[in-house]
């Protein structure tokens, strides 16, 4: 029987991973930060996990997820993705609102669902954002990706993921016709504050931030 994790264990064990992808090992003050907790509430959630195997953790040394961590981890972001799309896809929520209603559907423990979800969706191997679903045996596909703030000048490439998730970001993009799929090149760089000037297509030039730059995965063409 898969074993049932509560809503905080979850989170805990998401957070851990997306940490983990870009720190290797994860320190508390790193997660306590990610997560807007203080650092004592970390150790004791630390101490559950660890003894339930998910987790191996040194005090003052770090933390991984065990093998197991990350097939819970992966099972978590399979369904937060899955939902996404269904949300965007069938439901026609726009992107920046999915997040948030996503966050609490992930926590349906119904594998059962899930697997008709994805069958009914025809499979996705993206979310709406451009990041990659899991499969049901935790397999994830590695898109390679360029940030659009390292992307050479005059040189087409297409949007194919987006880094963040923030409501505010994919609002402001919505309205600048930024998409997965939008097809563009930077014009120019501006050394005073390294923004870039982007062409899209039927568009007038815009002015892009180094932040937003930084947030926009794109695949040259």
């Amino acid at each position: 029987m898969e074993p049932n994790f509560s809503i905080s264990e979850e989170n805990y064990i998401k957070s851990v991973y997306h940490l983990q992808q870009q720190e290797g090992t994860v320190s508390t003050n790193a997660l306590a930060q990610h997560l807007k907790t203080a650092p004592a509430s970390i150790t004791d959630m630390l101490k559950k996990l660890h003894a339930k195997r998910i987790v191996h953790y040194k005090p003052y040394k770090g933390f991984t997820l065990s093998k197991e961590g990350i097939r819970v981890a992966l099972n978590v972001i399979r369904k937060h993705r899955l939902w996404e799309f269904f949300l965007v896809d069938t439901l026609r929520f726009s992107w920046e609102e999915v997040h948030e209603v996503a966050e609490q559907l992930e926590h349906i423990n119904s594998i059962k669902l899930i697997d008709k979800l994805d069958a009914f969706l025809n499979y996705p191997r993206f979310d709406p954002h451009g990041d990659p679903i899991p499969d049901s045996n935790g397999k994830i596909s590695a898109g390679n990706h360029l940030k659009l703030s390292k992307l050479p000048v005059n040189k087409p490439a297409v949007v194919i993921s987006v880094a963040s998730q923030s409501a505010e970001l994919l609002e402001f993009l919505k309205n600048c016709n930024i998409k997965i799929g939008t097809r563009m090149e930077i014009k120019k760089r501006l050394g005073f504050d390294n923004s870039v000037e982007i062409k899209i297509k039927n568009r007038p030039l815009i002015n892009v931030s180094e932040q937003l730059a930084n947030a926009v995965n794109v695949k040259p063409v």
